[in-house]
């Protein structure tokens, strides 16, 4: 795929260039409690801005019906993009409509404007193909080139992040060139020993990237919410620990793939426990305790891997050369249960070979617990289209630019 390098080496003075960012930051109100993903994409913004270009930035915001709802409103994400910028950022009240047309047509050389969220127009994510082509018609309408710097959306088929650069001259954003280097690292170019720990609530959200790491990594972590079917698939009381009972025949197949594969499939040995989930406004102390993974009381459930998990795991990413991290090990969001994800982050810290958190909660965590960015290989801004690459899917966004 054509970068943005190409681009600027083009010339884009007096251009208007379409970046589809991903500003889909966590709202407390009108509040952004993590600007990571405006940050991700500042380095594409600011050099289209310092070649002349007129900047229009798009993107979704959380889940809104196809209907504009002030409540998913990019207005904060504008805001702090101009903060960031230390310069005037023009944002349009709508995304096609008069408001975009007008603040997009006066924008100067090197000025920056932000459009409302996408998804307040039904077409963005319309699964009818007419739809989405005539909402893309009316985006590429405000634009003369499309800059593709949304990662964390490449894996959905939406008018933005498909259609639109289709019709137009399309390049990967800084941001998109560096997640698809680091991802081609865990795929096509890894180094050895190659460590995965997955984490999160859901087994089933994580069943096809195990089934593909089964053929490539060396040891596979397991916590979160997810460990709990693998205890139980071993036959374990889990107490009313997050159980999916339909996995557990892929579980079970899964355990068995590994141990004929020779991946080391690692489970707790420890789990901190409660007999009710936290209040995580609150954050009140609940006084959990720690017990054997195989020993859950029946009236408690699991909330984070324990401490001699947290040692564990420590050890086997000590020597790792690859590291991928996807899936906090427990409700980190609450100090009680914030220890294994912790114990987790500090090791791929230790670690002596090239990491990657893998977006969502785990990049969440990092930033919550208060870990240097730095001091990780690469943060992804997408989880979702990480879990989906490594799973060897075809990606809908990536697929538009390479075209």
């Amino acid at each position: 795929m054509k970068t943005i390098d190409e681009l600027l080496s083009e010339g884009v003075a007096g251009k208007r260039v379409f970046v589809r960012a991903d500003l889909n930051v966590p709202l407390a109100g009108t509040t952004i409690t993590d600007d990571g993903r405006i940050r991700a994409v500042l380095p594409t913004v600011e050099a289209l801005a310092d070649a002349g270009a007129r900047v229009v930035v798009a993107s979704h915001l959380g889940r809104p019906k196809g209907a504009p709802d002030p409540a998913f409103s990019l207005a904060p994400a504008a805001a702090r993009l101009g903060e960031l910028l230390d310069a005037e950022v023009a944002f349009a009240q709508d995304t096609v409509g008069e408001s975009a047309a007008s603040t997009v047509a006066g924008l100067a050389d090197g000025q920056v404007a932000v459009l409302e969220n996408l998804r307040f127009n039904p077409g963005e994510t319309s699964k009818d193909d007419a739809e989405r082509a005539a909402f893309a018609d009316r985006l590429a309408g405000l634009a003369d080139v499309y800059v593709g710097d949304g990662f964390g959306a490449v894996h959905r088929k939406h008018a933005s992040v498909y259609d639109l650069p289709r019709r137009l001259p399309h390049y990967a954003g800084h941001l998109i060139a560096t997640e698809v280097g680091v991802l081609r690292k865990l795929t096509d170019e890894v180094r050895r020993p190659y460590v995965v720990a997955l984490g999160g609530a859901k087994v089933s959200d994580k069943l096809a990237v195990i089934d593909e790491l089964l053929g490539r990594a060396d040891r596979i972590l397991i916590g979160g919410g997810m460990a709990y079917t693998f205890l139980k698939a071993q036959g374990h009381e889990i107490g009313t620990s997050l159980l999916q009972e339909d996995q557990l025949p892929a579980v079970r197949e899964y355990m068995e793939r590994a141990e004929k594969n020779g991946v080391e499939l690692v489970l707790p040995v420890d789990v901190r426990v409660s007999p009710e989930f936290p209040d995580l406004k609150a954050k009140a102390p609940t006084h959990p305790t720690t017990v054997a993974a195989d020993a859950i009381p029946a009236d408690q459930q699991g909330l984070d891997i324990g401490p001699e998990t947290d040692k564990l795991y420590a050890s086997k990413l000590a020597d790792a050369a690859t590291v991928f991290w996807n899936g906090p090990m427990g409700v980190f969001e609450h100090p009680d249960y914030a220890e294994g994800t912790k114990a987790v982050a500090q090791a791929l810290v230790d670690a002596p070979g090239f990491t990657v958190v893998g977006g969502g909660d785990s990049a969440a965590a990092v930033r919550t617990l208060g870990f240097d960015e730095n001091a990780f290989g690469h943060i992804s801004t997408g989880g979702g289209a990480s879990l989906e690459y490594l799973e060897g899917k075809t990606l809908p966004g990536l697929a538009a630019l390479e075209d």
